[in-house]
């Protein structure tokens, strides 16, 4: 592969996503929960090797998501303090959230990157549960299993209408995007945003493989939809990632990514497994083992100042936490 051709580049960036907006607590003793476990996690990280933290807020009494500011603003300078990693924020938050709640991060905190769900979808989370009543398990939380119960019958919205409220808070506050796609018609809706100027080249695109209601965390899967980018928007004019939800996809899809000349996200936000029968202790575990990946297969792990170049980003001191 020739590294100098177009946007590719030898040095790959690794995203570390600590604790989403999906999982349960329950579902891993090790899942950061309040804000000083959650910064923790992400400074653990980018010593690991991560150049990139994305950032999702809990309650830290019961562990559920949350789009409280005072959770962000301690998990967020606690961090900077600590580390000149990349902070990317969640504007996905999860679908139980308004728009309103799910954007407010963005002129209040103005960070370098965000993430920007490429449309609505069905977002399975209720075989979670259907798994912990067939093997007669208990949830820790009252909340859980109602929350996870009650995907069957929602929709993670992101009507054209939102996007375009999305990104002009982006615009305003120097945020790059970064575009999750999920399925082929999310490539689409990228393509006619960027065609109506409203989102500008070079993208930041990231395949998220394995989620019930999108595609699947197959090879030919990201295969074809990485193609399918190449056709709409042209190899050199955006650089791209790979999440594949759950475990052995992570590494499997990830490692595809790495000698396809894109970069990796792991976390527990994603998988929480490090290997077939053991749960990461922590996120830094799984970037670890993304660090081991990327060197065996000759690529350069990208510190947080590569990602910042790579990326375009407006840097650290730029945002306002």
């Amino acid at each position: 592969m020739n590294w100098g051709n177009g946007i590719m580049n030898k040095k790959c960036i690794i995203t570390a996503a600590v604790t989403g907006g999906d999982i349960v607590p329950s579902q891993s003793p090790y899942l950061p929960i309040t804000p000083k476990e959650i910064a923790d996690e992400a400074v653990r990280s980018a010593e690991a090797g991560a150049a990139i933290v994305h950032v999702h807020a809990r309650n830290p009494e019961t562990g559920q998501p949350s789009s409280d500011s005072r959770y962000f603003e301690e998990i967020l300078g606690s961090i900077k303090q600590r580390s000149d990693v990349v902070v990317c924020i969640t504007t996905g938050g999860n679908p139980t959230m308004s728009l309103e709640e799910r954007v407010r991060v963005l002129p209040k905190f103005k960070p370098e990157m965000a993430t920007f769900n490429m449309g609505s979808m069905n977002y399975g989370l209720h075989f979670i549960a259907e798994s912990y009543e067939r093997r007669k398990k208990e949830f820790r939380f009252e909340w859980e299993k109602p929350y996870l119960e009650s995907s069957k019958d929602s929709v993670f919205k992101n009507t054209y209408k939102d996007l375009e409220y999305i990104l002009q808070a982006m615009e305003e506050n120097e945020v790059k995007p970064e575009c999750e796609v999920y399925d082929l018609g999310m490539i689409y809706n990228t393509s006619y945003l960027v065609d109506r100027k409203k989102l500008r080249k070079p993208l930041q695109i990231q395949f998220v493989l394995g989620v019930l209601g999108g595609a699947k965390a197959e090879v030919g899967v990201l295969q074809f939809l990485k193609n399918t980018c190449d056709c709409e928007f042209g190899r050199d004019n955006y650089t791209w990632s790979t999440v594949g939800a759950g475990y052995p996809q992570e590494f499997y899809l990830g490692a595809l990514s790495i000698i396809m000349g894109g970069n990796i996200r792991v976390g527990m936000e994603d998988n929480l497994r490090v290997a077939e029968n053991r749960h990461a202790k922590s996120n830094a575990e799984l970037v670890e083992k993304a660090v081991r990946i990327i060197e065996a297969l000759d690529r350069e792990v990208a510190k947080p100042d590569d990602a910042r170049q790579i990326l375009g980003l407006k840097g650290r001191e730029n945002t306002n936490f």
